[in-house]
């Protein structure tokens, strides 16, 4: 049995496409075109569990969760994600670390933040990312807070930043003007996640303590947009 969706392979990487406008170019060549419906317009479903190997008390969700100990879960232990993407925290209230859980199955918690992400022990809370369509994603994100310095413009998945010619480790804030990324503190998509959406902030994360409670650092090294 599989431990959740592996993520995307690293993509071929171009030289310095920031530093001479091909950033851009790169993504025109790269882009999806699609005609399929929106993915905001189908309905999430996740099924959580209070023990590991989806054994012991069950719980079927469409909507969001603020404290799974209201349904009588001291924590959820392994879930099975039957259709679209959530976001899962570490606290009540959609507080502590996040982590992305797309389609497909979480045998333990190690499997929820995936084998890149530090270790994580529990999920308190958890809401369906109702904007996620891998397929028509965008994103501007910018060296300093409140939208200033160099910009880059995003739209598929960037296993390191800074071998796509992003100028440091580091992102200020960012605008996501349509669906949904994960971005996440080192290359390789490992480290903490912090999950940016369209319809949150009304996309506009202007500080790094926007980008989530357990955020301490601007550090973001690797990027991916959100399967649905």
């Amino acid at each position: 049995m599989g431990v959740g969706p592996s993520l995307p392979a690293e993509l071929g990487l171009l030289a310095g496409p920031f530093a001479r406008g091909g950033f851009k170019r790169a993504q025109a060549r790269a882009s999806f075109h699609s005609h399929t419906r929106k993915s905001h317009g189908h309905l999430s479903e996740i099924i959580v569990y209070d023990e590991e190997c989806f054994q012991g008390r069950r719980h079927e969700f469409t909507s969001e969760c603020c404290n799974v100990m209201e349904f009588g879960f001291e924590t959820v232990r392994s879930l099975r994600v039957e259709s679209g993407a959530w976001v899962g925290f570490e606290h009540a209230a959609y507080q502590g670390q996040q982590f992305v859980l797309e389609r497909g199955e979480y045998p333990q918690c190690d499997a929820f933040g995936g084998s890149n992400a530090y270790h994580i022990e529990r999920m308190t809370s958890f809401r369906p990312i109702a904007c996620a369509n891998h397929r028509e994603c965008r994103m501007s994100i910018y060296e300093r807070e409140n939208f200033l310095g160099r910009k880059g413009e995003l739209s598929d998945d960037y296993p390191s930043l800074q071998a796509m010619g992003w100028c440091n480790n580091e992102v200020g804030s960012l605008r996501v003007q349509s669906g949904a990324f994960v971005c996440y503190q080192y290359p390789g998509y490992r480290g903490y996640q912090y999950i940016m959406e369209c319809d949150r902030h009304c996309g506009e994360y202007k500080h790094f303590k926007e980008f989530g409670s357990h955020s301490q650092t601007p550090q973001i090294q690797s990027i991916r947009r959100i399967q649905q």
